[in-house]
C-alpha cells in the first residue's frame, strides 16, 4: 500500500466528496489506461484532453480514489458515479498542484531518504543514470523512469519509493517558467546538479538568462545543509553559485584534466581516474565524460566508495538514441537523436569531426524544435557549421533545416520524407562509413536507419 484514501486527502489538502474513510490506494496515475484496482487516478487538464472525462473509465477498471478539480464534479457526474463503483472522491482547486502536493507528502514517510536533483538544458538523463550505476552499487537506488521528469512526470516517479530504497535520483525537466520550482518543493534535494545551461526549449522561455535562472531554482528549497554541484566552465557559473544557501561544488573537465584523470579515446568512451584508481568508461564524447564527472561529483557527495566509482562507470551504458555506436555491417552508426538543441548539436558534429574512420563521413541532421523566434537563426549557424565540419555528405530533414546555409547542392540533400531520406541514406552509404544520426525528438531519426 502506497498511502491511505484519507492520508492522500491530507498530503494534497482535498475535500471528501465521498468515500474517504475507505480504500487503499496501491498506485497513482494519470492516465486511465494505467489504472489497475487500487488506483488513485487524477484528472488533469491538457493542452487537449480533459483528464475529467476519463475518470468513469479510471472507476471502472477499480481506481479506489479519484481526484477531481471541483467545480467539474458535477459536470462530469463524478459524485454518483464514485459511490456507484464504492470509490473516494476527493476535490481540489487545482489537480496538478494536488499531484505535487501528494508527492511531497507521500515522501516525507520516508525522512532517511538521500534525495538527489539533477537538471540542467542537456545531459540530465544520463548524468542521472551514471549516478544510479555508481550509487547503486552500495545502495538501494530508486530514480526517474526513462525520462519522466516534468510536472507530472517526477510526482509518479516519487510514488514509486518505498521503504527499501536509500538514496533517490531524480531528475527535473522545463518546459515552462516556473516548473524547476515546483518540483524542487517536492523534492526537496539534499544534493542539487545543474549539469549545463543551453538554449533547449528557448522558445519557451525567451533567453539563456532566463534558462540559466529557472534551472537555478534547484537550489530555491536549500536552507544550509544542502550542497549544490555546477559546472565550472559554463558562462554562467558565477551566477549559479551566487547566493546559494548551502555548500558549492563545481565540476568539468578542465579541472579534472589538470590531474591527468581523464585519458581520451574517441568514439570508444576514456579512462576516468578518480582517487587513485582508474576505471573505463564506455560512453563517447567530451559531453559524455563531463557528464560522467558531474555524476562522480554527485556519488562523492552522497558518500560512494571507490569500490563503486570502479564499477559503476564500468557497467555503464548508452541509452536508446543517447551517443549510441553501432556496427551495421561495418558502416559505424553514431545514433544520437533522441533529441537535438543547438549545444547538443555542436557537440555530436564535434564528435565525429574527431573521431577517425576508414570512409566517408555522412551526417544526418535532423531540424531542431522547441527554439521559438531563435530558430532561424540556430537552424543559419547550423548549417555554417557544417559547412566546416568534416563531413563528406550531409542529409539535411525536416522544414526548418531550410534555413541552414553554406552547404552547397553537391554536398548536400534535404527532404521531409523520412522513407525518401531512408532510401538515398542506404545507396549513399558503404562499408568503411561513419553515419550520424541527430536531430529532435519529433524528426525520431532512428527511422532513417
Amino acid at each position: 500500500m502506497l498511502m491511505s484514501v484519507s492520508q492522500a486527502a491530507d498530503f494534497c489538502g482535498g475535500e471528501p466528496v465521498c468515500g474517504s474513510g475507505i480504500g487503499a490506494i496501491e498506485s497513482v496515475c494519470v492516465d486511465s489506461r494505467e489504472v489497475q484496482k487500487g488506483s488513485c487516478f487524477v484528472c488533469l487538464q491538457g493542452t487537449q484532453v480533459d483528464g475529467h472525462k476519463f475518470a468513469k473509465e479510471a472507476l471502472e477498471k477499480g481506481a479506489a480514489l479519484v481526484i477531481a478539480e471541483g467545480r467539474k464534479i458535477a459536470g462530469y457526474g463524478l459524485k454518483k458515479c464514485a459511490e456507484d463503483f464504492g470509490a473516494a472522491l476527493l476535490a481540489v482547486p487545482d489537480t496538478l498542484k494536488a499531484l505535487q502536493d501528494a508527492a511531497r507528502g507521500y515522501l516525507k514517510q520516508y525522512p532517511y531518504l538521500k534525495r538527489i536533483g539533477i537538471t540542467g538544458s542537456s545531459g540530465k538523463t544520463t548524468t542521472k543514470e551514471i549516478a544510479a550505476a555508481i550509487i547503486g552499487v552500495e545502495k538501494a537506488v530508486i530514480c526517474n523512469e526513462g525520462n519522466l521528469n516534468s510536472e507530472t512526470g517526477l510526482p509518479l516517479s516519487v510514488f514509486k519509493t518505498t521503504a527499501a530504497h536509500q538514496v533517490g535520483i531524480f531528475e527535473m525537466g522545463m518546459n515552462r517558467a516556473g516548473e524547476i520550482g515546483e518540483l524542487a518543493a517536492v523534492l526537496k534535494p539534499e544534493i542539487a546538479c545543474i549539469t549545463n545551461i543551453g538554449p533547449a526549449h528557448i522558445g519557451c522561455i525567451g533567453s539563456l538568462e532566463k534558462i540559466a535562472a529557472e534551472k537555478k531554482a534547484i537550489f530555491s528549497e536549500f536552507s544550509g545543509g544542502e550542497t549544490a554541484i555546477i559546472p565550472e566552465d559554463d558562462q554562467f557559473v558565477r551566477f549559479l553559485a551566487e547566493g546559494v544557501k548551502g555548500k558549492v561544488v563545481e565540476y568539468g573537465l578542465r579541472s579534472w584534466e589538470r590531474a591527468g584523470g581523464v585519458k581520451k579515446s574517441g568514439l570508444f568512451g576514456a579512462d576516468i581516474t578518480w582517487r587513485g584508481k582508474s576505471a573505463r568508461f564506455p560512453l563517447a564524447g567530451e559531453h559524455n565524460w563531463a557528464n560522467a564527472l558531474a555524476a562522480i561529483s554527485i556519488a562523492t557527495e552522497a558518500g560512494a566508495g571507490i569500490e563503486a566509482f570502479m564499477e559503476g562507470l564500468r557497467k555503464v551504458r548508452p541509452l536508446f538514441g543517447r551517443g549510441e555506436i553501432i556496427d551495421d555491417n561495418g558502416i559505424t552508426i553514431v545514433r544520437d537523436c533522441y533529441n537535438a538543441n543547438p549545444d547538443s548539436m555542436e557537440k555530436a558534429i564535434t564528435l565525429c569531426d574527431e573521431a577517425g574512420c576508414e570512409g566517408r563521413k555522412v551526417y544526418v541532421i535532423g531540424q531542431m524544435l522547441e527554439l521559438g523566434g531563435h530558430s532561424k537563426e540556430s537552424h543559419e549557424k547550423l548549417g555554417k557549421r557544417l559547412t566546416a565540419s568534416r563531413a563528406d555528405m550531409v542529409f539535411l530533414f525536416g522544414e526548418e533545416m531550410a534555413a541552414a546555409s553554406g552547404l552547397t547542392e553537391k554536398n548536400k540533400f534535404v527532404t521531409n520524407d523520412i522513407e525518401e531520406l531512408k532510401q538515398k541514406l542506404k545507396a549513399y552509404c558503404k562499408k568503411g562509413d561513419l553515419v550520424l544520426l541527430k536531430g529532435s525528438r519529433g524528426c525520431a531519426l532512428e527511422r532513417a536507419w
